[in-house]
Parts: C-alpha cells; structure tokens; sequence
C-alpha cells in the first residue's frame, strides 16, 4: 500500500507538472506573441518618428521659403516706393523745367511776332515725347498723387474714357 500510494503520489505530481507545464507553455506563447507585438511596435514608433523628423524639415523647408517671399515683398516694396520717389522727383523736376521754358517761349514767341516770324510750336506738338499727358494716367499706390500733364492742351484728362467702352486704368482707379 505503501508503494500504491507513493505511486499515486507521483502521479498526481506528474500530473501537477502535466498541468503547469502546458500552463507555462500557454503563457509562453502569449508571450512570444507579446514579444513580437512590442517588437512592431517598436519598428512603428520608429518609423513613425522618422515620419515626424521628415515632415519637420518640410515644415522648416517651407517657413524659410516663406521668410524669402517676405523677404522679396520687402525688397518689392521698397523698389516701388524708391521709384515712386524717383518719378516724383523727376516730374517735379520736369515741372520746374516747363515753368522755366514756358516764360522763355513766350518771349521768343514775341520776339519772332515783332520780326513777322510765326510762333514756335508747342511741346506737346513738337513731340510726343515732351508731353508729360501718359503721365496723367500714372496714379501712385502708395501716395494716392495724380501726376498731371505739361501739355497746355491735354487731348484726354484723367477720368476721362478714350473710348467708349473706356480705358484700364481709368477702371483701375475708380475700383481703388
């Protein structure tokens, strides 16, 4: 009896190892299985970092490329304002040179009318390059000064459609 209850006795630890041995192979395998999901995730949290890191130089690729379209607006604003300046400078010159040559013609005009002479003709008549009248059309953005014409008989004033269907920049100005 002895012996069939050692014999029992090792059964039943047979058994218990039995048991927790495919208890430890359950959990072996879900183990494993634990394993290679943390592995993938590992690898996607990788990949998902290098994602991030590749979307952060775009990021940085398109502020810099931003920072130089601000950049080149500056510089445009500032090109436009210094010609502004320039033309307005150049037609106040211009302005001054009219106001001198007028009083000067004028006098040459009597001079040659005392000797029988006919007068000069005008600038604007003499040549289209001496009438300052396209310039009536030049309004300026930033200033809001219509520039005028040194013609003493300007053709088309400014406001003034050529056509009847009337001309770009007249459009232009009454939308501003």
């Amino acid at each position: 009896m002895a012996d069939e209850q050692e014999i029992m006795c090792k059964l039943e630890s047979i058994k218990e190892i039995r048991n927790k041995t495919l208890q430890m192979e359950k959990i072996k395998t879900r183990l494993k299985a634990e394993f290679e999901a943390l592995e993938s995730e590992e690898r996607h949290l990788k990949e998902y970092k290098q994602e991030m890191d590749l979307l952060l130089q775009e990021k940085m690729a398109h502020v810099e490329e931003l920072r130089l379209i601000h950049a080149d607006i500056n510089v445009m604003e500032n090109t436009i304002k210094q010609s502004e300046n320039d033309l307005n400078k150049l037609l106040e010159s211009t302005r001054r040179l009219h106001d001198e040559y007028k009083p000067l013609k004028e006098h040459v005009d009597a001079l040659r009318m005392t000797l029988g002479l006919q007068r000069l003709p005008d600038l604007c008549e003499e040549e289209e390059k001496l009438s300052l009248e396209p310039a009536c059309h030049v309004i300026s953005k930033f200033t809001g000064m219509h520039l005028y014409a040194l013609c003493a008989k300007p053709r088309v004033g400014p406001g003034i459609p050529k056509s009847q269907n009337g001309s770009r920049m007249n459009k232009e100005r009454e939308n501003t």
